[in-house]
């Protein structure tokens, strides 16, 4: 939950530096265990959004507060992924690779689970010292 805060309190929308692969990955888990909390909390209250109509209809499985919860952490979500490719000497711009089908994916999430640069690079000194 600290790594989580960090990101969230302190870091924001901090692009500058660099991210650790615990600091990324501790908030990705938190941030999946939220959603999913907020996702079930919205179904149990009847927030969530319906699909169809008459019949039909059924449950998206988001709703108002996972929503607002979900457009609240993109800024945080895309500075520790920038800082996370600093940390192993890309640039930010690099989160783009995505965009290429299927190997876009595959090479983003080789590169944030590769161990960062020991040494101080162009983004700052190494987070682990």
């Amino acid at each position: 939950m600290e790594w989580y805060l960090k990101v969230v309190r302190d870091n924001y929308a901090n692009f500058n530096g660099r991210a650790r692969r615990k600091e990324y990955w501790m908030f990705v888990l938190f941030n999946m265990i939220a959603g999913f909390i907020l996702s079930v909390l919205d179904n149990l209250l009847g927030l969530d959004f319906k699909i169809g109509s008459g019949y039909y209809e059924t449950s998206s499985g988001y709703g108002w507060i996972s929503v607002t919860y979900m457009l609240a952490i993109i800024l945080p979500s895309l500075s520790v992924l920038v800082r996370r490719l600093h940390d192993i000497g890309k640039s930010g711009w690099f989160m783009l690779i995505t965009f290429i089908p299927f190997i876009g994916g595959i090479w983003i999430l080789v590169l944030l689970c590769t161990d960062g640069e020991k040494v101080e690079n162009i983004y700052g000194p190494s987070p682990k010292m």
